[in-house]
C-alpha cells in the first residue's frame, strides 16, 4: 500500500492487511484474566485497549497497571479512563507480586496511570511494588514504565532506589504534536526525566537501562521522528520502541496514516545506527509488547 493509499485508508477507518491479527484461542488467556480478577488488578492491556491483549494473555503475561485505573490527565491518544482517582490500595504491591509469582514471570512490566494529585506522583507506590516483586521473584527482570512525575527528580530517585532493571518513560510522539496529543505533558520534561535516570544510574554504578517509545501515524514527519530519536540518544536512552498509533475511539486523535512495515524496518535500522542498543519497531509494537525479547540484546550490556 502506497503512502497516499495508507492515508486514504486511515481516513476511511479501514485497516491495511498488515494490521489484521489472528485472535488466539482462549485457554491460558482466560486463566490470566481470572487471576487478575481474583487479585483485583488492572492491566494497561485492558485499560488502554491494546490490540495485543489476547496474544499476550495467551502467552501468560500482562503489563500491570498500578495506582488505580483512573488518570488525572487527558492525553488524546489514550483510552485509559479520565476521572478523579480513588485512594491507593495498600495491598496492591503484594497483589502484583502474587500475580507475577503465580504466572512465573521472568520479565515483569509495571506501569501506572498518571497521578498528579499525589505529592510524589505515586513514586513510593512504584518502589513498594518493585520491592514486593523482587522478594517474590529475585531473578526476574523488573521494568517500570513511569509517568513524568511532573519532572520531580525526588520521585525518580525514589523509584531508582528500589533498583528496577529498566526505567522506561515514553515520549509518545514528536515535540510539535504535544499540544494536540499530550496537552498536559511536556516533551522536554520527558527527556529530562530520562536523562536524569541515566545520569543517576551512571553516577551510582547501577545496572539500569533506560527505555522510551513513540507512536507514528499521528501526522509527524520523518525529520521530526529523526529529531526525536536524536533527542532520546542525547538523553542517554538505551532502548527504543516504535509502533503504529491506533485511535481507541472516534473521540480520540484520528490516525493520519498507516505506516508500512518496510518503513518500520527502516526506522529500526536507523535507530540502531544511532546507537540504541535494543530496538523494536513495527505496526503492533507497544512499549511493553514482548518486552522480554526486546531486552535480550541488553543482557550482554549489563
Amino acid at each position: 500500500m502506497t503512502g497516499s493509499k495508507a492515508k486514504t485508508a486511515a481516513r476511511s477507518g479501514r485497516f491495511p492487511p498488515w494490521l489484521k491479527k489472528r485472535i488466539p484461542t482462549a485457554g491460558q488467556a482466560a486463566e490470566v484474566g481470572r487471576l487478575l480478577a481474583e487479585l483485583h488488578l488492572a492491566t494497561v492491556c485492558s485499560s488502554a485497549r491494546c490490540p495485543n491483549l489476547a496474544e499476550c494473555f495467551a502467552r501468560g503475561t500482562a503489563t500491570f497497571l498500578i495506582l488505580g485505573d483512573s488518570c488525572t490527565r487527558s492525553c488524546r491518544f489514550c483510552a485509559v479512563k479520565k476521572a478523579p482517582p480513588g485512594p491507593l490500595r495498600d495491598e496492591e504491591p503484594e497483589a502484583v507480586a502474587e500475580a507475577c509469582g503465580r504466572l512465573a514471570l521472568r520479565h515483569v512490566v509495571i506501569t501506572s496511570v498518571t497521578r498528579d494529585d499525589l505529592p510524589d506522583g505515586g513514586a513510593g507506590h512504584f518502589a513498594r511494588t518493585i520491592r514486593a516483586v523482587r522478594r517474590r521473584l529475585p531473578k526476574a527482570v523488573i521494568e517500570v514504565l513511569t509517568p513524568d512525575f511532573q519532572g520531580s527528580t525526588a520521585a525518580v530517585e525514589t523509584v531508582l532506589a528500589a533498583r528496577p532493571d529498566i526505567f522506561n518513560h515514553n515520549v509518545e510522539t514528536v515535540q510539535r504534536l504535544y499540544p494536540t496529543v499530550r496537552p498536559e505533558a511536556d516533551y522536554r520534561r520527558s527527556l529530562d526525566v530520562l536523562a536524569y535516570a541515566k545520569r543517576r544510574a551512571v553516577e551510582g554504578n547501577l545496572a539500569l537501562h533506560t527505555k522510551s517509545g513513540l507512536m507514528v501515524g499521528l501526522g509527524e514527519t520523518a525529520d521530526e521522528v529523526r529529531e526525536c530519536l536524536a533527542d532520546l540518544r542525547r538523553a542517554g536512552c538505551d532502548m527504543l520502541t516504535i509502533g503504529q498509533y491506533l485511535a481507541p475511539s472516534p473521540e480520540h486523535v484520528p490516525v493520519a496514516r498507516f505506516v508500512d512495515p518496510d518503513e518500520f524496518a527502516a526506522w529500526e535500522a536507523e535507530a540502531r545506527a544511532m546507537g540504541f542498543k535494543a530496538v523494536a519497531a513495527g505496526p503492533f509494537v507497544r512499549s511493553s509488547y514482548q518486552a522480554e525479547q526486546v531486552f535480550e540484546p541488553m543482557r550482554g550490556a549489563e
